[in-house]
């Protein structure tokens, strides 16, 4: 739960620091309200990553989590539209993607565990 949730925290963080640079490459994506999706992937990721680093709500962090991560997969990670390499890396982006997904799931449905604010 503890290694899952630092790199949401991480992804939060930074695109609050770097937040022209991120607005910027959401637009070359095609974005429609940047801004707006923008503050909504820092509040998914800071709060889900939080809650499941805590254990805190943590079903709800999971799912706040896997509801970001599917539209940044599918958007940022469009390895059918890329060639050679670059088709690899968003293949292995995306991938690690759905994985994260899967470790997300499991918390849903069996929850944080013990060592948690939910499993006190």
């Amino acid at each position: 739960r503890l290694l899952m949730s630092v790199i949401f925290l991480y992804g939060g963080l930074a695109k609050l620091r770097t937040w022209k640079q991120t607005a910027a490459y959401m637009a070359a994506k095609r974005m429609p309200l940047v801004p707006f999706f923008l503050i909504g992937a820092i509040v998914l990721e800071a709060g889900g990553g939080i809650s499941v680093f805590l254990g805190w709500e943590t079903k709800i962090g999971a799912l706040a989590l896997i509801l970001f991560l599917i539209p940044a997969a599918l958007i940022f990670h469009n390895f059918c539209a890329c060639a050679g390499m670059e088709r690899q890396i968003q293949m292995a982006m995306f991938l690690k993607s759905v994985s994260i997904m899967g470790g997300l799931l499991l918390l849903v449905y069996f929850g944080p565990g013990p060592l948690s604010i939910d499993g006190h």
